[in-house]
């Protein structure tokens, strides 16, 4: 965590200060599909804001998208209403905040998720695939069955890279182990719906898994429901979602979302954001495996040895994980 704040919120002041009437702070931020309260992404980008807000008493503004035409809309909007920085969550922002970003050179604009080239653009990435080895992991050592599942929610090289990081670390721990793998859908709707995530959890525990891992936005609390009815395990994703479904929930592999956002407003507040592109791992603590009073029973002490004893080796780079959109 300590790391991922150094990277974000420290470095020198920006050159040229803006004119006395445009100073005043005004941070905002645009939520993707699936809005702030899915539980998982938006929800960790919304509580770094909150945390943001608590610790300094600025307010931010935000929105919360529902349909694919309004992110370049929403983006352009808060510029225009003034907003110093605006943090656009989700690649699907890409393309809209590029445009809204040549329009705006005196606004900072941080995307999560995708990459932005502008010298006013900030980018943010992580190796989802580095924490899903360590949650594949877990559930290769906690399946009973030699079986265990993946629900992606859109089908693009993101979540692939979520589904090949989980396969290597299950096949590290058991080669034959059997995956099976499902994709929610190919647009923007399969970030939220639960139902569509529940039938696909089933089907696949139906089939024999008795482990799953829903990296699929809020369409993965319908998976997780479905391990809590069928009584197997869940892997959650995004925010640590232990607490959803305790002894049923393995563990969650938790994206820092929350810390990339927080980290984006208090370094554009202190002077000291930078624009570029950053890449958050095991090594930054930007992602990790969740391991708490609710799920401490789930995880024993020797598979949390073995789990640690791989994050080390994934951090001094003596074991490797493929990244699928490096690939």
């Amino acid at each position: 965590m300590k790391s991922i704040l150094t990277a974000l919120v420290s470095v020198a002041l920006l050159a040229g200060i803006q004119p006395l009437a445009a100073q005043e702070f005004a941070p905002a931020v645009v939520f993707d599909m699936g809005g702030k309260y899915d539980k998982s992404f938006n929800e960790a980008a919304f509580n770094g804001a909150e945390r943001f807000k608590k610790e300094t008493g600025v307010a931010y503004r935000e929105f919360e998208v529902t349909n694919e035409t309004q992110r370049e809309q929403a983006i352009r909007n808060m510029a225009r209403r003034g907003a110093t920085i605006v943090v656009g969550v989700g690649f699907s922002q890409a393309a809209g905040m590029e445009k809204v970003a040549a329009e705006f050179p005196n606004v900072k604009f941080t995307l999560i998720d995708g990459v932005v080239v502008k010298p006013n653009v900030q980018s943010i990435l992580f190796k989802e695939h580095e924490g899903s080895f360590l949650v594949g992991m877990a559930a290769a050592m906690a399946s009973k069955t030699g079986k265990i599942g993946f629900v992606g929610g859109m089908d693009i090289p993101l979540i692939r890279k979520f589904q090949l990081g989980y396969e290597e670390g299950a096949k590290y721990v058991d080669p034959k182990v059997e995956i099976f793998a499902n994709m929610t859908g190919s647009t923007p709707a399969a970030w939220n719906d639960p139902t569509r995530g529940s039938e696909l959890a089933r089907s696949q525990f139906d089939r024999g898994a008795d482990v799953v891992y829903a990296a699929a936005g809020a369409t993965g609390i319908g998976v997780l429901q479905a391990a809590k009815d069928k009584g197997k395990l869940a892997i959650g994703v995004d925010s640590n979602q232990n607490h959803l479904h305790p002894g049923t929930m393995l563990t969650s592999m938790v994206k820092r979302v929350d810390l990339a956002v927080y980290g984006a407003f208090m370094a554009a507040k202190a002077g000291t954001w930078k624009s570029g592109v950053a890449n958050l791992g095991l090594a930054e603590d930007g992602v990790a495996m969740a391991l708490d009073a609710d799920n401490r029973k789930l995880i024993t002490p020797a598979m949390e040895e073995r789990i640690g004893a791989a994050r080390r080796n994934i951090i001094a780079g003596t074991l490797k994980v493929t990244d699928y959109t490096a690939k």
